[in-house]
């Protein structure tokens, strides 16, 4: 069974920077594609960013140029750095593995494994 474990969120400030890890209990995790995914308050779960195995990414319009999505295999872990936070960053995040193909997909039905997400608010 894979597990993926979340952490990093917190409350911060808008224009902070922050950087969201997943740990992943997986003995193939180098051959998964894994994800981002946000949930906003009221709001469904949505993509945010993907990365393959071989480290092809694919990120949501909304994101694109403030969040930067990397994975070190040699840990069993991906990141998700997020730059200049907006107050409609504030979300539940994500992390997900997909355990085959290398598609980055957008999909929330297209992934395996789910993480119980970490809390991100951005407040004055």
């Amino acid at each position: 069974q894979v597990q993926l474990v979340e952490s990093g969120g917190g409350l911060v400030q808008p224009g902070d920077s922050l950087t969201l890890s997943c740990a992943a209990t997986a003995v193939f995790f180098s051959t998964y594609t894994m994800a981002w995914f946000r949930q906003a308050p009221g709001k469904e779960r949505g993509f945010v960013a993907a990365i393959s195995w071989n480290s092809g990414t694919k990120y949501a319009d909304s994101v694109k140029g403030r969040f930067t999505i990397s994975r070190d295999n040699a840990k069993n872990t991906v990141y998700l750095q997020i730059n200049s936070l907006k107050p409609e960053d504030t979300a539940i995040y994500y992390c997900a593995a997909k355990k085959y193909g290398s598609t980055l997909a957008v999909g929330l039905s297209s992934y395996d494994y789910w993480g119980q997400g970490t809390q991100v608010t951005v407040s004055a």
